[in-house]
């Protein structure tokens, strides 16, 4: 294919197509944090357009403030059961509080209370104390939709380079490196 947003949903569909991938939409986003050191995690991919790809966070979070401070970020993924990765560089921003509200209603009732009851990657003084919270939030919002945190919401990843590799187990991998110039994409076939 000649256009690698294409390429990836393509991959990605096959991915989510395999009963025995339980993370079928796990990637890890890597960002530089304050010493310049880089941090993987992974989150979960929410949709792949033209725009970027975007995934979701506490804005908080370590990961949240890496991009708020260096928005060049690193996103890897790996489907093992197809031999499938792809790493893409690009710049961070930060999506718009209408398609935060949009990714927050489809979180499950679970996830919401969870985010509220916790402050992602800051010390845990107590799980007491975090599911005292949860007791406390299920029965405040048992039957009322759960507001959008102000301080959750999400990021959408604009590639500067996409690669996509075919694992083979002769080592003769299939490397295809797209890169973004001039408002175009650019082909290269890279050694394995």
């Amino acid at each position: 294919m000649d256009n690698p947003i294409e390429q990836f949903l393509s991959w990605w569909q096959q991915a989510k197509a395999q009963p025995n991938l339980k993370q079928r939409s796990a990637v890890c986003v890597s960002t530089l944090d304050e010493q310049g050191f880089p941090s993987g995690r992974f989150v979960d991919l929410k949709a792949v357009s033209d725009a970027g790809f975007t995934f979701c966070t506490h804005l908080g979070s370590h990961k949240g403030q890496d991009l708020r401070r260096n928005p060049k970020v690193a996103m890897t993924a790996w489907w093992d059961a197809l031999g499938y990765q792809v790493r893409v560089k690009g710049q961070a921003s930060e999506i718009s509080r209408a398609d935060a509200m949009r990714y927050w209603q489809s979180r499950s009732h679970d996830a919401q209370l969870t985010t509220l009851a916790c402050q992602q990657s800051q010390p845990l003084v107590s799980m007491q104390a975090i599911t005292s919270t949860l007791e406390t939030l299920g029965s405040d919002f048992r039957a009322q939709t759960i507001p959008l945190p102000d301080d959750w919401g999400g990021f959408v990843i604009q590639p500067l380079s996409i690669e996509f590799l075919t694992f083979k187990e002769t080592r003769l991998h299939v490397r295809e490196l797209y890169q973004h110039k001039n408002g175009a994409w650019y082909k290269t076939r890279l050694q394995p």
